[in-house]
């Protein structure tokens, strides 16, 4: 669980934690974060403490909206050579996932980097290929990146890119859940920074540490975050330093405003935020999917897409139910049969809550 070097800090930090009794709740929106907490333990560690920590919606998969799955599969039925990440392809749309499609005979390409896509659009010159970019400011600048080396002219991204800051905005702005410090995720933090939380800390008094991966990198930011509560403090802090700088990542930021712009959208679960989403610009249109093949997908334009029926993926994004509160959880929705994308991706809340949570003892005679 703890490297030998860290374990009589760990110890300390514990200790100081659970003399206090404590009643807070704490949100991450990152899906590493999960992963190390649930892996190791630490999400009933800091129970024991009186600290709940909830995930948000830090899984690029699972927030990218119903509508967007049935674009890029409807444009798949069209002839397009679709490529995507593996963890995309197997989200349910309204009737069927991408993988369903592929069974189907559609041309669905699972890949493992943008550039991946770029490639099968050079050796196939006389079809259209459409990459569905899914990610947050972390994997944005390699998009950017493709954009401006002027890829092949049948090449396009259907941009379901998302932005942090503006999603957490929004979870506070709703007041649907109590919420008393964010830890912020370290992989976006190395491209954005620190400065783009601070408004959360200055217009809502949230406390907000930015943290590193390991289980010693979230043990110290509870404490610094309870320090904070404690102190009555809101201010962002970094704890993660051996990765994130105040600055940033100047070159891919520079990139990402030269490549995309900002646009109002849905996320999974949520309503429409302002300016959470990287939208091409206008003079990159060629490489924009929603422009170059507007008139195919003008037949789903007005439509509305709902989450699948019994899925509550959207309540469990937004902090206010734990994976296993969902009725369907480890019953009617496994790994190999998700019906929502939090059970599909491996940042997914559901999918890790599933493969560690309680250590298969409930779920091995799951349907």
């Amino acid at each position: 669980m703890f490297h030998l070097k860290d374990r009589d800090l760990a110890k300390k930090i514990v200790e100081d934690i659970k003399k206090k009794n404590l009643n807070l709740r704490f949100m991450h929106v990152c899906g590493t974060h999960q992963d190390t907490l649930v892996k190791n333990g630490l999400d009933v560690l800091f129970r024991e403490c009186g600290i709940e920590i909830r995930q948000g919606p830090g899984c690029p998969v699972c927030i990218t909206t119903p509508k967007e799955i049935e674009k890029i599969m409807l444009l798949a039925r069209k002839g397009k050579i679709i490529a995507s990440f593996g963890d995309m392809i197997n989200v349910p749309g309204e009737k069927e996932s991408l993988r369903d499609l592929k069974g189907e005979g559609c041309d669905i390409r699972t890949v493992y980097s943008i550039e991946d896509g770029v490639n099968i659009a050079e050796e196939n010159r006389d079809r259209d290929v459409i990459f569905m970019a899914v990610g947050f400011e972390t994997t944005a600048p390699s998009t950017a990146s493709v954009i401006l080396a002027d890829p092949p002219p049948n090449f396009s991204i259907l941009s379901c890119h998302r932005m942090i800051p503006p999603a957490l905005k929004a979870i506070l702005e709703m007041g649907e859940i109590r919420i008393d410090g964010f830890i912020e995720p370290g992989h976006v933090s190395t491209i954005i920074g620190t400065e783009p939380y601070e408004f959360l800390s200055e217009d809502y008094k949230i406390p907000q540490v930015i943290a590193g991966f390991e289980p010693i990198d979230l043990l110290m930011s509870v404490w610094m975050l309870v320090k904070q509560v404690e102190k009555g403090e809101a201010i962002v802090e970094n704890e993660y330093t051996r990765a994130v700088k105040k600055e940033g990542n100047l070159k891919a930021q520079k990139m990402l405003r030269e490549v995309f712009e900002k646009e109002d959208a849905k996320w999974r679960g949520f309503p429409v935020i302002p300016g959470s989403k990287m939208k091409l610009k206008k003079k990159f249109e060629e490489h924009d999917a929603e422009k170059i093949f507007e008139d195919e997908l003008y037949e789903i334009d007005e439509k509305e897409f709902s989450e699948p029926e019994g899925c509550r993926c959207g309540e469990v994004l937004r902090g206010l139910i734990r994976s296993e509160e969902c009725p369907l959880f480890g019953k009617r929705c496994i790994p190999s049969h998700p019906v929502g994308p939090c059970m599909v991706s491996i940042e997914g809340s559901c999918n890790i809550e599933y493969r560690y949570g309680r250590r298969n003892s409930d779920y091995s005679n799951s349907p």
